[in-house]
Order: structure tokens, then sequence, then C-alpha cells
């Protein structure tokens, strides 16, 4: 998945869940990791990890 799609997936999943964005992308690539879909499970990492991107330092 390029970057630019990873910050679209992550911005429309934040308009949906709001805070709990973070932990249903961590989520979702737990259940594709456990089931041995790995590269699933790497697109949902990317959109983790720009969602923690989206939020900045201050936020925890």
């Amino acid at each position: 998945m390029k970057a630019v799609d990873a910050e679209e997936h992550a911005r429309k999943l934040r308009e949906a869940h709001g805070n709990k964005a973070v932990a249903e992308a961590a989520r979702k690539a737990a259940e594709l990791e456990e089931a041995g879909r790995n590269d699933e499970a790497r697109d949902w990492r990317q959109v983790e990890k720009a969602l923690l991107q989206m939020r900045g330092p201050k936020e925890s």
C-alpha cells in the first residue's frame, strides 16, 4: 500500500471511529496476522502508523 493510500484510509477510519481508530487498525492487523494474511496485515499496520502520526506528540 502506498503511503498516500494509508493516510487516506487512516483519515476515513478516524472519521468513523474517532479516538478509537488506532485501536481498531491494530485489532484488524492482529486478526489478519493471526489468520496468516500478512500482506493485508502489513497494510493495516501502515494505517495504524499513519493514525499515530496524525495524533502528534501531545496525544496518547
